[in-house]
């Protein structure tokens, strides 16, 4: 048989293809083994509105060419203008701009996209119409010392800036003596002077003043430029949602989601009547301990003043922001979607307070995959906690969210210098967290004329057609959608729930309000057991105090308040201080059977009211239990029906509850479960270096198994045996690979049995020479190549080939004998 000429595309340096798995129809497939697609299943991309300098002509065609690569949907995000179109800049909210925002509206329903909008301009929340009296407060404590000689003292904030804005408020005056005495003269200001002085001795004066940050909107388009408002204040979101209901009125806008960006209100350390908040959730009044807040006195009574401070903060940013900006959402017909993180809260529980909770990325984390591209010198690394991703989605599961979505791949490297093999498994470790709709950043709108790259947003990938990766980005699309398409069903299946100890945290002796931010989650989020018990194959949810007073005992275990999601145990790592309420209530989960493991048993209490007595309280739980040997590394705590189990390795414990880790893990697999109407879905994947070929034991049993590609859509039945409490199964996972598995009981029968690789009957060497012909791209297209050796065209490095980023084709010739038979597999 003579010459069978083999072309394949290269996009950037060379693509592998294999021909491996199933053998139905690509209809079929959609069919009988995928979800029919919805709008949300598609990747949906932030696009950044440069001075929302667009048009209906414009509009529509970046619409039709997102659509035609399978794009979702898309959200708007005004931002600054580019500059030399300024005439072209169309006001945020103007009468202008709600019209487009309509066109592209009923555009994107004609295209079945849908459409999120940041509720402002940039980031965080502000605008034109925010005023210092409701803008983002701050707490500045200035110091004056004082003897009998000294003159009157005037109290007024020192910083001219904030004497400007004339808002600015006196909220308390305290005195504190040379002999540990402590004065209250707030009521001895008239207008600005005090009205005191010490009879002996030198005090120390300090005066509490409710300023401003004065923080401007960060990146803000025109017509959003202004001062960002108050958090903890609901007159202060009236307020700015009020310039919304003057546009959208009675009627609903049109669009899916309203966003709100990280928490990014940098000294953000007060709010409106913080104070008398304060003294009504903790019973005590602050102005005694404006010493502690500003830094000074006895260390362990800061830390228990700044503990009540920053719990008092959480409290009033959940129900006077992220609660009553959701419900002003939902009158809007549309939903909340939000990122916590960053807040000064705990973030759980922020979370599940709206619609849809959101995670990020930023940066980029390096993969030992074969071939794994790492662009040295412009890749920023990723710097959070691997943990951190799950807390949008342990929120989401709790409260029976639905969706879980994500900013992803925000800085994950400079532009035009990212290739679409870095994003998947980007894309993967977030689906291995609980993420199920997926948001790309970014997209730039740019006019078609724009000369090349166009617009470009900074902190973006830049997932835009002037990309050299543009055309291949359906691809990319297609595997996220595949994947959301079962995510995005069903529930999460996690077997453990782990307490947050956030009073640890919030216990911090140091500055004021406590951000939770990305960057510093290796500080607030510092479990290194939880991350070894993931890497051995154990799951797991993380609980706040509060979302653990929603579950429910049952059959030994925990369930959600909708009775769809299901733990088997409790886990608390190390954890010093924990509220009581919490520590009787875990008690009282064991007396019913369900098993708790503490690291260590706390020793101490949060706050500072009644501490003496919660301290004996405390102890008196504590002595009241009997202490045993359950094994050599676990101890049973016993009181009564209490039954608790105390492990400096919780693994061990866990071993003892019965809660099985997925042993999968032992091979360097990843994976996530969930419950769905049809089954059990397993998604594993391999961030390892080595391929796995491997009978692996999955802890799920079924009379039927289904395997699942979402990199080509092949499906397939697989066998497997029972074994004790699982199945065993021939794994195939190469390098940087993703597969789906289905446990179910339903018929199989019309389902093609699955066809591993096996090793090669026949190998053929291609000896022949390489034709390398430049088909699109640029910056110019290069002559033709001829190559003895098949290489990447970029080690050309004496011609054009060297500069130029697009698409060849690769071409050689060989021959057969015969005709092959079965698959073959090009490498």
């Amino acid at each position: 048989m003579k010459c069978i000429s083999w072309k394949f595309l290269l996009p950037v340096f060379f693509l592998v293809l294999f021909f491996w798995g199933g053998c139905s129809s690509p209809q079929e497939r959609e069919v009988s083994a995928w979800p029919e697609v919805t709008r949300e299943m598609k990747p949906w991309t932030r696009w950044w509105w440069m001075g929302s300098a667009v048009n209906e002509q414009e509009l529509k065609w970046h619409l039709e060419t997102f659509a035609d690569k399978g794009f979702g949907g898309v959200e708007i995000a005004p931002i600054y203008g580019a500059k030399g179109y300024e005439e072209e800049y169309v006001p945020f909210l103007s009468p202008r701009w709600m019209e487009v925002l309509q066109y592209l509206i009923a555009k994107s329903d004609s295209l079945d996209m849908g459409v999120d909008m940041t509720n402002g301009t940039g980031w965080p929340f502000g605008g034109p119409h925010i005023g210092a009296d409701v803008a983002a407060a701050q707490l500045l404590i200035q110091d004056y010392m004082m003897t009998p000689a000294s003159e009157t003292l005037v109290l007024e904030v020192a910083d001219e800036r904030q004497r400007a804005l004339e808002v600015v408020d006196l909220i308390a005056v305290t005195a504190y003596g040379p002999n540990g005495e402590i004065k209250d003269l707030s009521d001895l200001v008239e207008g600005n002077t005090l009205n005191w002085q010490p009879d002996e001795g030198e005090w120390q004066v300090l005066a509490a003043f409710n300023g401003r940050t004065r923080q401007q909107v960060k990146r803000a388009a025109p017509g959003g430029e202004g001062y960002t408002f108050d958090h903890f204040s609901k007159e202060a979101l009236a307020q700015y949602l009020s310039r919304f209901d003057e546009v959208f009125g009675e009627e609903a806008p049109g669009v899916r989601a309203f966003f709100n960006d990280s928490y990014e209100l940098f000294g953000a350390s007060w709010g409106a009547g913080f104070e008398n908040e304060f003294e009504q959730r903790r019973g005590y009044s602050l102005k005694p301990y404006l010493r502690e807040l500003a830094g000074g006195g006895d260390e362990e009574v800061r830390s228990r003043i700044k503990a009540d401070y920053r719990e008092t903060m959480s409290e009033l940013l959940i129900e006077r922001f992220s609660t009553g900006w959701t419900a002003w959402t939902n009158s809007k017909g549309a939903v909340s979607r939000n990122q916590s993180h960053g807040s000064p809260a705990n973030l759980l529980d922020v979370y599940a307070t709206v619609d849809i909770p959101e995670i990020e990325t930023f940066g980029g984390t390096y993969f030992p995959i074969k071939g794994f591209f790492w662009d040295e010198g412009y890749v920023k690394q990723a710097d959070h906690n691997e943990l951190f991703l799950k807390m949008a989605a342990s929120a989401a599961n709790i409260s029976g969210k639905k969706l879980v979505s994500s900013e992803s791949f925000t800085w994950l490297g400079e532009h035009f210098r990212v290739p679409l093999s870095q994003a998947k498994p980007e894309a993967e470790q977030l689906f291995l967290s609980g993420v199920n709709h997926i948001f790309y950043h970014g997209s730039t709108f740019s006019p078609k004329d724009a000369p090349w790259p166009g617009w470009l947003f900074y902190a973006s990938v830049h997932f835009a057609p002037s990309n050299s990766f543009w055309e291949h980005i359906e691809g990319l699309n297609t595997y996220i959608t595949r994947c959301q398409s079962i995510l995005q069903g069903g529930t999460a299946a996690n077997d453990v729930l782990v307490y947050w100890p956030i009073y640890d945290t919030w216990h911090n002796p140091d500055g004021l309000d406590k951000m939770m931010s990305v960057h510093g989650s290796r500080e607030w989020l510092n479990s290194e057991q939880m991350k070894q018990l993931q890497a051995k194959g154990y799951s797991f949810d993380f609980v706040s105090d509060a979302l653990l007073k929603t579950l429910q005992p049952d059959a030994g275990g925990l369930v959600t308040a909708d009775g769809v999601n299901a733990y088997d145990a409790v886990v608390v790592p190390e954890c010093t201080r924990m509220p009581l309420e919490t520590l009787e209530l875990l008690i009282a989960l064991s007396e019913q059977g369900v098993p708790v493991i503490f690291q260590s048993f706390p020793t101490d209490v949060p706050g500072l009211q009644g501490l003496d007595e919660r301290l004996e309280r405390l102890e008196t739980i504590r002595k009241g239990f009997s202490i045993s040997a359950l094994s050599k590394d676990v101890s049973q705590w016993q009181a009564g029906d209490a039954r608790l189990m105390v492990a400096e390795q919780i693994e061990a414990a866990l071993k003892l509850t019965g809660v099985q880790r997925e042993t999968l893990t032992d091979l360097g697999l990843k994976y996530i479960k969930r419950h769905s109407d049809q089954g059990i879905y397993y998604y594993l994947v391999n961030h390892s270096a080595e391929d796995v070929d491997a009978e692996v034991v999955l802890n799920e049993q079924a009379a039927g198994k289904l395997l699942l590609d979402p990199q080509n859509g092949a499906y397939g039945r697989i066998v497997g045996r029972a074994v004790d409490g699982g199945t065993a199964l021939r794994i195939q996972l190469r390098s940087g690979e993703a597969k789906f598995i289905l446990f179910t009981d339903r018929n199989l029968e019309n389902m093609p049995a699955w066809a591993y690789l096996t090793d090669a009957a026949q190998e053929l060497e291609l000896t022949e020479n390489w034709k390398v012909e430049f088909v699109a791209g640029g910056p110019e297209l290069p002559a033709a190549q001829q190559q003895e050796v098949l290489q990447p065209w970029t080690e050309d490095q004496d011609g054009a080939a060297a500069f130029f980023s697009g698409t060849a084709v690769y071409s050689t010739s060989f021959d057969l004998d015969e005709a092959p038979q079965g698959n073959w597999r090009l490498d």
